[in-house]
């Protein structure tokens, strides 16, 4: 590893100031000093395939890659900008005051996992994936953290005087 290390070392100072000013004649500095690392990067990457006594020809090629590259990025970068400018953006529904607030009541980790699923309508599958954990534990938090938002919104209405049926009960006829 001291060897490849050594001779990266090398490389790099025999390329650093020509691939600045290359980069530098070709894009604006802050783009020039971003791409020059990509091409460190790369040299480091395939250090054994750079060509000996032509160093610096191997390296303006790959640098000139990178330049490519950075510039369709930039491109993909202002497409979406102008396409999102065009878009028209949904209002979200106004909150529902009770819920916030029953809500912020509750352990931050149901919290979560309950916006998780009503906001960014994430299934059980897919919430194990961000909770890191089997579809089935998923599964049950958000069940236990639906019961206790539910709780928490009956405690509300029983504060407020307001009678609630529960599911099944007394259904009126």
């Amino acid at each position: 590893m001291d060897d490849r290390r050594q001779r990266y070392e090398q490389l790099a100072a025999l390329v650093w100031e020509p691939l600045q000013r290359y980069l530098r004649r070709r894009c604006p500095a802050d783009q020039a000093e971003d791409v020059l690392g990509d091409v460190l990067l790369v040299l480091w990457r395939r250090l054994d395939d750079a060509p000996a006594g032509a160093e610096l020809p191997w390296a303006y090629a790959v640098a000139r890659g990178c330049l490519a590259n950075a510039r369709r990025g930039e491109q993909r970068r202002l497409s979406l900008v102008s396409r999102l400018r065009r878009e028209r953006v949904a209002e979200p529904p106004a909150p529902d005051d009770r819920v916030g607030a029953a809500l912020a009541r509750l352990r931050p980790a149901d919290a979560e996992v309950l916006r998780l699923w009503a906001w960014e309508g994430l299934e059980a599958r897919d919430l194990a994936t961000v909770l890191d954990c089997s579809a089935g534990a998923a599964a049950s938090r958000l069940s236990r953290a639906r019961g206790a938002l539910r709780e928490q919104l009956r405690q509300d209405d029983a504060g407020a005087g307001h009678k609630r049926r529960r599911e099944g009960e007394g259904a009126p006829r």
